[in-house]
């Protein structure tokens, strides 16, 4: 844990990650006493889940998985929402040594199906919805523990190290199809220290985490619940599907959270309704800068500093603000987070100008490298650093973001690949070509536009753009599909037949301003 009576610079300087010989990350999370609260699952009627309760639970899933012929190094998916099944199912997996693959309620039939096969899974640890979710899905089966009698016969832990495969979670991407970052069990390890600063030093008396972020991804799945396993915090377990102001006051409240981590799409509702949360000691937000603004407003409604922090699946909380550290710079993310080394480079080299935000490599929380794809994993590295894809500047020794180098959309506090959506629209017997972007939006800062060139047998009318938007929103995912459509003549391209999406991004930004 980092020492709350160092400053900043001394944290930084004297930081060295000093990983163990042999590691794994269901050990790491359930080190507490049995008696220790682990879980308040609000998924239902409350219930208080111990660490011998969840320990138990672990066992009883890896018990049933062994049972069914998972073995090391397997893939086995986790289609469940927050609450007490999903963390017990992925400490399972760890367990036995096989890799858990984090998979969200709101995928539809392809997204779900994509990345299922992508990663060779043939067990799905879900629930009773989830059953319909995976029956169209060939060799593949579902377990769902409640139906299980479980064997909680004690289950030896994998004899795993901190470069061990334990967890692949799928990213977007501006071509095709989402790629899998594969993870150590080294990751819960690289995420602990931009986690703690992020809470002003998560971990201290009282203290209680949620997030309305679903465990599926990284940010729910490694800003949240194992990091407050690991410390010994309890999690709030809650379901959200849309975020809703009111919901999540009475959730704060019954639960006593006093650490919530928000998306920024979250904080503006809440700022939105002028709502007040009392009895919160810290609140870290990440995937944007906020500015000077919303961080006034975090003062006045929530009584404290709005923590910004940095990072994406493929390396995570590598930046951070920490008011008990530092002041914020308003429009800026922070400052590196102590064993990850943060560059801005112009080509090669470092630049005190605007470039490209890299990771050198060394850090813990970095993947070992794309799922089966070699050639991306070599992209995403510029010798010894790992490309983010961001552009930013330094601001003295803070790290100011200025925006994505490629065409990921950031919609709602999920980062949206606009090749899956026209991979999508292509597949309906209307469409000839599209293109996707982000428009700005004030509440979601983008959302997804799709520029689309029919068919001549198709009629460009309103019904067929709600038709559109349909057809993507049950292949894919909810919040993913085009919010708004328009038809066009033709895509700008280049003369080799490539999309410009330049002018369509400022086309709709253009649209956005009147």
């Amino acid at each position: 844990m980092l020492d709350p009576n160092l400053t900043y610079e001394a944290l930084r300087d004297g930081f060295e990650w000093n990983l163990p010989g042999r590691l794994n990350m269901a050990r790491q999370v359930l080190d507490h006493p049995d008696d220790a609260l682990a879980i308040i699952d609000l998924t239902g009627a409350r219930e208080d889940v111990s660490f011998g309760a969840l320990r138990a639970l672990s066992v009883g899933i890896a018990q049933a998985l062994l049972a069914r012929g998972v073995t090391r190094g397997d893939r086995v998916g986790v289609l469940r929402s927050q609450g007490k099944w999903c963390a017990a199912a992925h400490i399972a997996i760890w367990k036995i040594g096989a890799i858990s693959i984090p998979l969200f309620k709101l995928f539809m039939q392809d997204a779900l199906t994509s990345r299922v096969m992508d990663a060779g899974a043939r067990i799905v640890v879900t629930d009773a919805e989830g059953i319909g979710m995976l029956a169209a899905l060939d060799g593949v089966t579902a377990l769902v523990p409640e139906d299980e009698t479980l064997d909680t016969t004690p289950v030896e832990i994998a004899d795993t190290g901190p470069e061990d495969p334990a967890v692949l979670i799928y990213t977007s991407g501006t071509t095709g199809s989402p790629k899998g970052a594969l993870h150590a069990h080294r990751v819960l390890t690289g995420h602990m220290p931009g986690v703690e600063m992020s809470h002003d030093f998560l971990g201290r008396e009282g203290d209680c985490l949620w997030t309305p972020a679903d465990w599926a991804w990284i940010g729910g799945l490694f800003d949240v619940l194992m990091p407050g396993l690991a410390l010994g915090v309890p999690v709030v377990a809650a379901r959200m599907a849309k975020f809703n102001v009111d919901e999540c006051i009475r959730i704060t409240q019954e639960a006593s959270v006093r650490n919530i981590f928000f998306p920024p799409t979250a904080l503006r509702m809440l700022k939105a309704a002028d709502a007040r949360i009392p009895g919160l000691r810290s609140v870290a937000s990440g995937g944007e800068s906020l500015g000077a603004e919303m961080l006034d407003w975090g003062r006045a409604a929530l009584g404290l500093t709005i923590n910004e922090f940095y990072g994406q699946t493929e390396c995570n909380m590598v930046a951070s603000s920490a008011s008990s550290l530092f002041d914020p710079a308003p429009g800026c993310i922070g400052k590196p987070v102590p064993g990850h080394e943060i560059a801005v480079l112009e080509g090669d080299a470092p630049t005190d100008g605007e470039g490209d935000v890299a990771i050198r490599r060394g850090s813990a929380a970095m993947m070992l490298g794309y799922w089966n794809r070699p050639e991306a994993t070599a992209a995403k590295f510029r010798g010894d650093w790992m490309l983010t894809g961001d552009r930013g500047v330094w601001q003295g020794d803070y790290l100011r973001f200025i925006g994505r180098e490629d065409d990921v959309i950031t919609s709602g506090g999920y980062r949206i690949g606009p090749g899956e959506i026209e991979d999508c629209l292509l597949r309906h017997d209307c469409v000839s070509t599209c293109a996707v972007v982000g428009k700005p939006d004030a509440l979601r800062t983008e959302i997804v536009k799709a520029y689309v060139v029919l068919k001549p047998h198709a009629g460009a009318t309103p019904d067929l753009a709600t038709e559109l938007q349909e057809f993507v929103k049950e292949r894919l995912a909810r919040y993913s599909y085009p919010r708004e459509i328009a038809f066009l003549d033709t895509l700008p391209m280049t003369v080799t037949g490539k999309v410009i999406r330049r002018e369509l991004k400022a086309r709709a930004a253009q649209e956005a301003e009147t």
